[in-house]
């Protein structure tokens, strides 16, 4: 177990042994709303105390079997505790990785549902071509999820290609794990449309917000300008002859929102004042963040989208994730959302950072 992992646990059993203390006294016992609270930390604490003891009681045995390894000379003695070394290192893996997560706080947005903006940037058409593959790559994770898709604006370039898409996410753990995909998407590839067979470099922002409740922000309507339009489709035709498109401007922040996918204005509405509500929460939780984290090392969790945060590689069938150093030679499986590998170590990056920073005082990190 590293420093910083045993530290964090002394801490927790710490607190485990007062918290039980206190359950019981007599004056607590009589008071229902201070026990059901204590009783709620306790159970919270207590997972990572049994994860704890188990961590120690596999380290204790390795110690044993590594001792008996070296003072053996019978080979067959040798051969069981090198088996059982192998065993035990591997149960001890598990039980890290449980005890790491018991004692980071959890992500009280981590099964909000996800708003998920897709923009191309720089390459024109190949870039629009590159959002739509990130468009089905999400589409993937979500049918591997059994999580459902709600289209909010969609704005299509030359057939196949996706300029701008903006949809919600929603299922079990949807926010929690597609935060991780906020930031600048690289790929690099040979366009269909290259005939010396050059390869080129485009780019697509994606931000991934978590949905706002009424109850996260409120929106004084007095800062609104409400536009109203006919709604247009690729090249600018309308669509329809009816102003049912709208545009959301909020004053303070100059944040615009614009939504005309559906037929109905009062949809529309809706719809844009959704992804309105997610962006000023997003906000607030980075300037949370900025407080309470200055200086990050990494751009986990910080919303910080400015930066290159991942290359597709086609020619080398090479997916790179460059905040943590990690590649992948199966381009094809992640495009097609099979994200595991890669999730899964963000989300341990992010355990890391947050156990050797403001550990479990930590709140929507």
């Amino acid at each position: 177990m590293d420093t910083r992992l045993a530290a964090r646990l002394s801490e927790t059993e710490e607190r485990f042994r007062i918290v039980e203390r206190e359950l019981s006294n007599p004056d607590v016992i009589r008071n229902r709303d201070r026990l059901r609270e204590l009783g709620r930390e306790r159970a919270g604490l207590a997972e990572a105390v049994i994860a704890g003891r188990l961590v120690r009681g596999l380290e204790e045995e390795l110690a044993d079997a590594h001792e008996l390894l070296a003072e053996s000379d019978d080979a067959e003695m040798k051969a069981l505790a090198e088996e059982e070394i192998t065993s035990l290192d591997h149960r001890l893996e598990v039980a890290a990785v449980r005890l790491r997560t018991a004692l980071v706080p959890p992500d009280p947005m981590e099964n909000r549902p996800a708003v998920v903006e897709i923009r191309a940037g720089t390459g024109g058409d190949e870039a629009a071509l590159f959002g739509a593959d990130l468009v089905r790559m999400y589409r993937r994770l979500a049918e591997r999820n059994s999580w459902n898709i709600e289209l909010m604006s969609l704005s299509e370039g030359i057939p196949g290609s996706v300029k701008e898409a903006i949809f919600t996410v929603r299922g079990k753990g949807a926010y929690g794990r597609l935060r991780y995909e906020s930031g600048v998407h690289r790929v690099q590839r040979v366009p269909e449309t290259e005939s010396q067979g050059r390869i080129h470099t485009s780019a697509a922002s994606v931000a991934v917000l978590p949905e706002a409740e009424d109850v996260d922000i409120e929106i004084d309507p007095s800062d609104l300008r409400i536009d109203v339009f006919r709604s247009s489709g690729p090249g600018g035709q309308s669509v329809n002859t009816t102003d049912s498109a709208v545009r959301i401007t909020h004053l303070p922040t100059e944040l615009v929102v614009t939504c005309q996918d559906e037929k109905s204005q009062h949809k529309n509405k809706a719809k844009a004042m959704k992804v309105l509500r997610s962006r000023l929460l997003d906000r607030k939780i980075a300037a949370h963040e900025a407080i309470r984290a200055a200086e990050r090392r990494s751009q986990i969790g910080t919303g910080d989208r400015s930066a290159k945060i991942r290359t597709y590689n086609f020619p080398q069938n090479r997916v790179t994730d460059h905040r943590i150093g990690l590649s992948l030679y199966r381009l094809g499986d992640v495009l097609d959302g099979d994200l595991e590998e890669i999730v899964a170590a963000l989300r341990l990056a992010r355990e890391e950072e947050l156990l050797a920073g403001s550990g479990a005082k930590s709140g929507a990190g």
